[in-house]
C-alpha cells in the first residue's frame, strides 16, 4: 500500500523519500535508544487446538498493538469530525508496483446523532496533484448520495469537462486500485488494521516490534512493525509498518510487503499510504462535498 527497518531500510521501497518531503527513518544502529523489543515471539505449539487458542490469545505479541489501535479508533470517534491532508499512495496491482500518486484530500467522518440517525454522511473529496498522468482528476463520494456512486472527471483540456458517475466497486472505478474509495481514510485504516489483527491473533508465527522517534514529514511517530516470517494463506502480508503520530495519536502511514520470491531477496512492496500535512476538524460542511461547489471542476 526490505530488510530490517532498523539498520538496512529507509521508509520507502528502493530507499527514496517522497518527493514532497517525506523524511527517512532515523533508525541507525546508534539510534536505538527507546526501542522496545517485543515481549513475545509466538511459534507453532504442540498442544491441542483449544489450549493453543488460549495460549495464543493470552500471549500474542499483537495484543499491545491491537489495544493501541482500539484506543485510536475511540479517539477518532470522540474527537475527529473531519480532516484534510495530502494523501500519498502507491500500490501493487497485478504484480506490478505503480507510481506514487499525490492527492489533496478532504474527508468527513460519518456523524450520528443521539437517536442513532446519520447527521453527516461519510464524505470524500480528492484532487490529484501528480504524477502528470492523473493531475487534475477530481473524485467525489458521499455515502448514501448519488445512488451510492462516486463522481469523477479526469484532468486535461478535454476530459476535464466529462464528469462520470461510477459504482465505487465497479470495474472502471477499481481500475488500478486495491481498494474502493469507500475504504479510504484514517478511520477506515484503523478499522481494517483491527480486523486483520483479530484474525492474525488466532495464529502464531508473528513478531511485533515498536520503534520510537521516526519522522514523517517532520511529524514524530511511533512505528509498529509486524512480521510473519513464514508464508501462510491466513496472513495478508509478510511485513507491515504502521506509523502512529505521537501528538495526534492517529496512524499517518501504513506500508506492507509480500514475502520474498526467493531466499535473500527483497520483499516486494504491496502498498503504502501516507497522510501528510494532516489538519483536523476544519468544520467541513455539505458544500465541501457538493459537485456544484464553484471551486471544483465537476460538470453537473
Amino acid at each position: 500500500m526490505a530488510k530490517s527497518l532498523i539498520s538496512r531500510r529507509t521508509l520507502l521501497a528502493g530507499g527514496t523519500a517522497l518527493a514532497c518531503g517525506l523524511t527517512r527513518a532515523t533508525y541507525g544502529e546508534d539510534q536505538r535508544k527507546g526501542l522496545r523489543e517485543p515481549v513475545y515471539r509466538v511459534s507453532n505449539r504442540s498442544s491441542g487446538p483449544a489450549q493453543q487458542a488460549q495460549q495464543v490469545a493470552a500471549q500474542h505479541p499483537l495484543t499491545p498493538a491491537l489495544e493501541m489501535a482500539e484506543r485510536g479508533l475511540q479517539n477518532i470517534n470522540a474527537h475527529i469530525r473531519d480532516y484534510e491532508c495530502t494523501l500519498v499512495k502507491r500500490e501493487q496491482i497485478n504484480g506490478k508496483l505503480g507510481d506514487q500518486e499525490f492527492m489533496y484530500t478532504k474527508i468527513r467522518n460519518e456523524q450520528v446523532d443521539q437517536r442513532g440517525n446519520v447527521s453527516a454522511p461519510f464524505s470524500v473529496y480528492m484532487y490529484f496533484l501528480k504524477p502528470s498522468s492523473v493531475k487534475g482528476r477530481e473524485v467525489l463520494y458521499v455515502k448514501g448520495h448519488n445512488n451510492g456512486n462516486l463522481m469523477a472527471h479526469e484532468g486535461g483540456a478535454l476530459l476535464k469537462h466529462v464528469t462520470v458517475s461510477l459504482d465505487p466497486n465497479g470495474t472502471l472505478a477499481m481500475r488500478g486500485q486495491r481498494y474502493p474509495i469507500t475504504d479510504i481514510g484514517i478511520k477506515n485504516l484503523i478499522v481494517r488494521l483491527i480486523e486483520v489483527a483479530n484474525k492474525d491473533m488466532q495464529y502464531g508465527e508473528c513478531e511485533v516490534k515498536f520503534y520510537n522517534g521516526a519522522k514523517i514529514n517532520g511529524r514524530i511517530c511511533t512505528v509498529i512493525e509486524v512480521v510473519h516470517p513464514v508464508p501462510r494463506q491466513n496472513f495478508r502480508f509478510h511485513k507491515a509498518h504502521v506509523f502512529i503520530d505521537d501528538e495526534l495519536q492517529v496512524p499517518i502511514r501504513f506500508a506492507s510487503w509480500d514475502w520474498p520470491k526467493q531466499q535473500g531477496a527483497e520483499p516486494p512492496m504491496l502498498e503504502e499510504y501516507t497522510y501528510m500535512n494532516l489538519k483536523l476538524n476544519n468544520g467541513f460542511t455539505d458544500a465541501d462535498f457538493d459537485p456544484h461547489n464553484e471551486k471544483y471542476g465537476f460538470n453537473v
